[in-house]
């Protein structure tokens, strides 16, 4: 077929194609299995983890990427590196939206503007979070609207 959804194998029946992963969600993937290692581990073991069918390169390259971003530390482990996570999935979409947000210079109006897009449950919930981070003693259960 050539609608770009199959392929043809050898034997000349079609074959479904692997779908494209989307922005992220690789390394989404890769910070789960960090997250799971019970010690800083190699490219390799997280590549075995994964599955086997990334390449290696494509591994190191995710792992660099998120070492840029510093959700993962590194250290010298022979002639490669080990790998830790700092940041899970949530992390690594919360460290994304803090350099988006150093990015501008209007900072008041993209936060507002983030603000007024919240569904009220994510709003109750953002209230409830910035209130326990300002009085920690007050603890989880006297956040406002509780």
């Amino acid at each position: 077929m050539t609608d770009g959804t199959r392929d043809t194998a050898p034997d000349g029946r079609p074959r479904a194609r692997e779908r494209r992963r989307g922005q992220g969600e690789l390394e989404a993937q890769v910070l789960a299995v960090l997250g799971a290692a019970p010690e800083p581990v190699t490219a390799a073991w997280v590549q075995e983890r994964l599955g086997g069918s990334l390449a290696y390169t494509t591994v190191i390259t995710i792992l660099t990427r998120l070492y840029d971003k510093g959700a993962v530390t590194r250290s010298r482990s022979g002639r490669s590196f080990a790998w830790t996570p700092v940041a899970d999935g949530a992390g690594l979409v919360a460290l994304r939206m803090r350099k988006l947000l150093d990015r501008e210079d209007d900072r008041d109006a993209v936060l507002s503007s983030f603000v007024s897009a919240l569904s009220p449950d994510d709003e109750r919930l953002l209230r409830t979070l910035l209130y326990e981070s300002e009085a920690p003693e007050n603890g989880p259960d006297r956040g406002p609207g509780r």
